[in-house]
């Protein structure tokens, strides 16, 4: 497992790097006693490693058997695991798997299957906290229908929350998806979700911590 940043950071690192080295030179010459700028350039240091953390982009290779596997999109916990009708795509009843991520997970997310991208769909709306089970509906979020290698729909959405404010998403309609291949990002905290076929079988259960790329959730039938 190779990790580097990733390169939705990149930039952002740079510009917070180059701020915090105005503000603790100026602290280092105009501050005294010197153990106040001491204290400050630590803080700093800190505050610049987590989001170095944040962004940091493993790749990630899955060793398990891939016949029908579904694989987590994100690295966090199973915040949600239940029936539910999916109004936008495909419009009936299916298995709804949330994982939700903490700002110190990694924010990269997988194609959680093998298969064809058919629908890519993004929708601006509200920045409520991604635990309560209405932002799958009213959050800014990011829609993708996979068509897997056995010619089952599986829906991945990414969901903007509280502290996160954008949602990246590589995939194209037409594209190749798969589940070692980085399908988009989401900054700073949040959660997918995963509809599912209601026979699909499911190997996790709430509050289970999954790994992006690596852990298999469950397995169409």
């Amino acid at each position: 497992m190779r990790v580097k940043i990733h390169r939705e950071g990149l930039n952002i690192l740079m510009v917070l790097l180059l701020i915090m080295v105005v503000i603790n030179l100026s602290a280092w010459m105009f501050i005294r006693p010197v153990e106040i700028p001491i204290v400050f350039s630590a803080v700093c240091a800190v505050l610049y490693l987590l989001v170095v953390n944040f962004f940091r982009s493993p790749r990630r290779t899955f060793r398990g058997d891939r016949d029908r596997v579904v694989v987590s999109s994100v690295d966090g916990t199973v915040v949600a695991l239940e029936e539910v009708f999916e109004p936008e795509v495909p419009r009936r009843k299916v298995k709804m798997l949330s994982v939700f991520m903490s700002v110190f997970n990694v924010h990269a997310n997988w194609f959680p299957v093998d298969g064809e991208v058919l629908l890519v769909r993004h929708h601006k709306g509200r920045f409520l906290s991604a635990y309560l089970p209405k932002a799958s509906v009213e959050n800014e979020r990011s829609t993708v229908l996979i068509r897997a290698e056995n010619g089952q729909e599986i829906l991945m959405r990414q969901i903007a929350g509280a502290v996160a404010r954008r949602i990246v998403t590589y995939a194209n309609p037409g594209e190749r998806a798969d589940i070692e291949d980085h399908m988009g990002f989401i900054k700073f905290g949040s959660r997918v979700d995963l509809y599912l076929p209601l026979d699909t079988e499911i190997f996790v259960k709430i509050g289970d911590k999954t790994v992006g790329g690596v852990t298999t959730v469950a397995r169409l039938r």
